[in-house]
């Protein structure tokens, strides 16, 4: 029972705490993040991880201790470490009041997040490091070539759905 009501009061304390976003400056997963924090007015800490100094900081035990896919970001935020860019954005949407980062239309909201997942999924981690490091001599051609089919698939989803944004011309 004390270990139960000791675990509450460390959530609610941690949910007073400014959420810590673990990231690289050059991550485009990073980016999409802090870009959900701007939008939504979070104020967080940040702790750099650097993913080629000394070989990778992210392949560390104490960052697999973090996230055990040793990738970037990682987010703590009301007592639990979040992973992967848009169940963090996800998490903060359906957390956070303020400015909403979907449109309220349900059909809309899911042509975002299949846009979302076609670049999260589908373009995005054929650039990634980890991934171009693992393919050999060919990797730029490889990347490219799975790159550009993914832009052009993304393009054409877009003449159908977008007006301001890639979704309509509202994200409220």
């Amino acid at each position: 029972l004390k270990d139960t009501h000791t675990n509450r009061w460390q959530r609610k304390m941690s949910a007073t705490l400014k959420p810590v976003l673990y990231g690289y400056f050059r991550s485009s997963c990073s980016w999409r993040v802090r870009i959900a924090f701007a939008l939504k007015g979070i104020a967080y800490d940040q702790v750099p991880v650097n993913l080629i100094k000394d070989g990778g900081q992210q392949l560390t035990e104490q960052y697999k201790t973090l996230n055990p896919m040793q990738q970037v970001p990682a987010v703590s935020i009301d007592g639990i470490t979040l992973s992967q860019s848009l169940a963090i954005i996800q998490y903060l949407e359906e957390t956070r009041p303020g400015p909403h980062l979907l449109p309220a239309d349900p059909q809309k909201r899911a042509q975002v997040r299949m846009i979302c997942d076609h670049i999260a999924a589908g373009i995005q981690p054929l650039q990634n490091l980890y991934v171009l490091q693992k393919i050999g001599n060919e990797k730029a051609e490889w990347a490219q070539h799975f790159i550009s089919r993914g832009f052009e698939a993304l393009e054409n989803i877009l003449k159908q759905t977008a007006g301001k944004y890639c979704v309509s011309d509202e994200v409220k």
